[in-house]
């Protein structure tokens, strides 16, 4: 249970769980995913991590592509509806997945599952049995279904499907454990609503904290830009992370790696007692870089990192900054002044023509390169003007 509740944001219900595991019964775990993109990022690996978790304690790890639910659209949150994917996005997106995933799970204690194994089979009354045996009143207890009602934003009838046969899977899995990040709690309770009333144990559900991206602020997001992808070239994955903030290190050390407790608590201590906090995020991108390519990519990558900074370069302290975007993006000849960096645009695109600007140790020769909201740069002008320079 001690590592089953690391990371854990809730576990509904944990006496539940207890009984479970004490029965010593492998347990069928249940994480879904809508292939909505075709690389997977290190937020999608919180949930993936502890299910390598359960399976290491013995467990089924069942991974399942919501292919039929991609093609419905799920609310996102944000008083809008995610774009529902044509069927031959849904099967590229999903074929990438399977390539990826195993890069943390054991392909002999994986089982990979697509729900529309079921939902295609499912008639039109079959559908619409399943929609009795939920309420609109308690689907309106959701909560972006409950703001954009009050609101008076539209909401379509077919985004009420999207958490029914969400939970439904749980009923054609028997899941015994549902995984999701923490927006997913209502639908993962809708799971456990439709296990009982189809006569099956409801199941465990325990949710994760969304990760956030390398601003620290948003979820972490490849739309945003603030992201890193689990399949990018080992030196890009090293710079990215070693780009996060000292306080965002630890977040990232608690929900990614898979030290001991013990052991980042020493680092902690180490870094309490005077060690660069530099050394420690070392060891993080290390591990991560390793974990998704190897050992001697993770070796390389950080040698070429400090080559980059030119062997220390890099101040162990710079200021920290957010400069705000226009319509999404920022130019690097903007960012530059409003970080403080340069005094005008016209200074900054002079320097950007020295050749005399990096943005995450990479020289920049276009001084109208937009970068995104939502990502985080270590920017530097010269040889000692630095920041880290947040895009809002």
């Amino acid at each position: 249970m001690e590592r089953i509740r690391r990371g854990a944001e809730e576990i509904l219900l944990e006496k539940e769980l207890e009984e479970r595991l004490a029965s010593g019964r492998p347990l069928r775990v249940k994480a879904g995913f809508d292939p909505t993109a075709p690389d997977l990022h290190l937020g999608h690996t919180v949930l993936l991590n502890k299910l390598r978790q359960f399976q290491e304690l013995g467990h089924e790890a069942i991974f399942l592509i919501g292919d039929f639910t991609g093609m419905i659209g799920d609310p996102t949150g944000k008083n809008t509806t995610r774009p529902p994917l044509t069927r031959d996005e849904v099967i590229e997106n999903a074929r990438t997945y399977e390539q990826q995933i195993y890069k943390i799970l054991d392909p002999e204690r994986t089982l990979v599952m697509f729900n529309s194994s079921w939902m295609n089979e499912m008639s039109a009354a079959d559908l619409i049995q399943l929609a009795s045996r939920h309420t609109v009143a308690r689907m309106l207890e959701r909560d972006d279904f409950h703001k954009r009602y009050t609101s008076g934003q539209p909401i379509a009838i077919h985004e009420f499907l999207y958490p029914l046969v969400q939970g439904y899977d749980s009923v054609a899995l028997k899941a015994d454990v549902e995984l999701g990040g923490t927006d997913q709690k209502f639908n993962l309770l809708v799971g456990r609503q439709l296990q009982e009333a189809y006569g099956q144990r409801p199941q465990v559900v325990l949710t994760m904290p969304i990760l956030e991206g390398l601003d620290g602020v948003q979820k972490m997001s490849k739309s945003l830009g603030n992201y890193v992808g689990i399949g990018e070239p080992p030196e890009e994955m090293f710079g990215k992370i070693m780009s996060i903030s000292d306080e965002l290190m630890w977040r990232y050390f608690e929900l990614l790696s898979f030290r001991p407790i013990s052991e980042i608590e020493g680092f902690r201590r180490e870094i309490a007692e005077g060690a660069n906090p530099r050394d420690i995020k070392f060891l993080l991108a290390g591990e991560i870089v390793a974990r998704f390519h190897s050992a001697d990519a993770a070796r390389k990558a950080k040698e070429a990192f400090i080559a980059r900074f030119q062997k220390g370069a890099l101040p162990d302290e710079m200021p920290e900054v957010e400069v705000r975007a226009t319509e999404g993006v920022v130019t690097v000849a903007t960012l530059l002044k409003e970080a403080g960096l340069t005094r005008s645009t016209s200074e900054a695109r002079r320097m950007v023509g020295q050749g005399a600007v990096r943005i995450d140790g990479e020289r920049v020769e276009d001084f109208e390169l937009e970068l995104p909201a939502g990502g985080r740069h270590v920017v530097q002008v010269g040889k000692r003007r630095f920041a880290r320079v947040t895009v809002v």
